[in-house]
């Protein structure tokens, strides 16, 4: 550096400054919630791992309106649903490990955990591991006691099949509007006796009358199932495939993602295959030629003031990922879902 005064100036605010000294006024405010003493801070690799480092809270789960939450995180760890390789139960735990997402999104200028009052409380008990519609019914009888309570859920999968019950909770008043984010359109109907099968949550929210299908858009379809999700054409969802985003372009995207579902209440739902299963292997249904972590974290960005009710992020299968970069993308992705639930 050529200019001393500068130096000099430099030297005199920080050579003596420590960590947890922050002078910018919105760095401050949330370095104040992350530094205890000093500059003391958290260790990402020591204590009980939960969702996005929020308050573990399981506790809740056992008052009449869970401790006045606004945002609760939590697991929906079942996988019955799934038509290829399972193992997305173990999502919730995979998600949970992952260290050092947050405490801040520094697009959205967002540090939700010091702006709401938000924890992960645990995962939705369920009565069997083996009975797929028994499970439904404990999701949804769970999911209604959250929204009576007022409490937004974002949740870990699980399949995709655990979302028509959810979204059956959350759009008992008033269908919702969606944003999709995977390969599969989801919108298939029952296969062999199971109406809850992971091809097919989105037609059966739309028959519930939970979910409007008019201001629902799906990004990234691609694959060859094309051919099963005709539902989702007839009944007038959006459908971008994934070779049409870098066409359409992203900033374009948001602008049609935020015409169709507009300013009513609206779910965001985010299945992990929908990126390339080159930047995240861990899922039970891989689609080459899917977005990347960069496209969908800027989309989602782009989303910032819309309703959002509620959200998930799914299909995380970490025992196929050596490397645990599919369930590190969730969590980054599930963290900045909650950013824009907070504002």
């Amino acid at each position: 550096m050529t200019d001393l005064a500068k130096l000099n100036a430099l030297r005199e605010k920080y050579a003596n400054a420590s960590g947890g000294d922050i002078f910018d006024e919105n760095f401050a405010r949330v370095a104040k919630a992350q530094f205890t003493s000093g500059d003391r801070r958290k260790w990402p690799f020591a204590g009980i791992p939960t969702l996005v480092g929020a308050p573990c809270r399981p506790d809740l789960q056992d008052t009449a309106d869970f401790g006045g939450l606004d945002i609760a995180l939590l697991g929906v760890p079942m996988d019955l649903g799934v038509t290829n390789r399972n193992g997305s139960r173990f999502g919730p735990r995979a998600v949970r490990n992952i260290e050092r997402i947050g405490p801040y999104d520094h697009v959205l200028k967002s540090s939700p955990l010091s702006t709401a009052k938000v924890a992960d409380i645990g995962d939705v008990p369920m009565q069997s591991r083996y009975d797929l519609d028994l499970c439904h019914a404990d999701i949804f009888s769970f999911y209604k006691k959250l929204v009576n309570a007022g409490v937004r859920p974002l949740s870990v999968g699980g399949d995709h099949s655990i979302t028509s019950s959810i979204l059956k909770a959350v759009g008992a008043q008033e269908p919702v509007g969606m944003i999709h984010i995977d390969a599969h359109c989801d919108t298939a109907g029952p296969y062999e006796g199971a109406k809850f099968q992971h091809g097919g949550p989105f037609r059966l929210a739309v028959l519930q009358g939970v979910l409007d299908p008019e201001r629902t858009i799906q990004i990234g379809i691609r694959g060859g199932a094309e051919y099963l999700w005709e539902f989702s054409y007839e009944s007038g969802m959006t459908v971008i495939h994934a070779e049409e985003v870098p066409h359409i372009g992203i900033a374009a995207l948001i602008e049609k993602a935020r015409a169709v579902v507009g300013s009513g209440p609206t779910y965001v739902s985010f299945d992990i295959d929908s990126v390339d299963p080159g930047f995240a292997p861990g899922t039970g249904t891989p689609e080459v030629g899917g977005l990347t972590p960069r496209e969908v974290l800027e989309f989602l960005r782009g989303m910032r003031g819309l309703n959002i009710v509620g959200g998930d992020v799914v299909e995380v299968a970490p025992q196929y990922d050596s490397t645990t970069n599919t369930a590190h993308i969730a969590a980054q992705v599930l963290f900045t879902i909650l950013c824009l639930m907070t504002g």
